[in-house]
């Protein structure tokens, strides 16, 4: 199973995630970013997939991680949390998303993969 967040501001399900700020260490963001979207605190194991952005220049790091503690939960950004199959997850999101969640189920090589927004390239 996966986690998913549904976003406050558009309502669309997606990985939880956001933007490092400045000076800040990935795996401190990665940390962070969960715990303030979902109330989990995780520790990443592994890099599983990057995936760029060709239209908007972004670069998405994907890790897998094992829950650590907490309590899933709504945040300020997500109107709900869930845990997801592989069969619910492209049911919920666009695949540009629902792949970066695949593919992390998987511990095979680290996925490189582009897109525009929506659709794999």
């Amino acid at each position: 199973m996966v986690l998913a967040i549904k976003r406050r501001d558009n309502g669309h399900w997606e990985p939880p995630g956001g933007v490092l700020e400045s000076g800040e260490p990935i795996y401190d963001g990665l940390r962070r970013e969960v715990s303030e979207e979902t109330g989990l605190q995780v520790e990443p194991e592994c890099l599983s997939g990057v995936y760029q952005h060709l239209e908007r220049d972004i670069v998405s790091l994907v890790f897998r991680c094992r829950v650590a503690s907490g309590m899933l939960r709504e945040g300020e950004e997500t109107s709900e949390c869930r845990w997801l199959t592989q069969d619910e997850v492209p049911l919920q999101m666009p695949p540009a998303y629902a792949t970066r969640l695949i593919d992390a189920l998987h511990p095979s090589p680290t996925a490189i993969r582009t897109h525009d927004g929506t659709r794999l390239r």
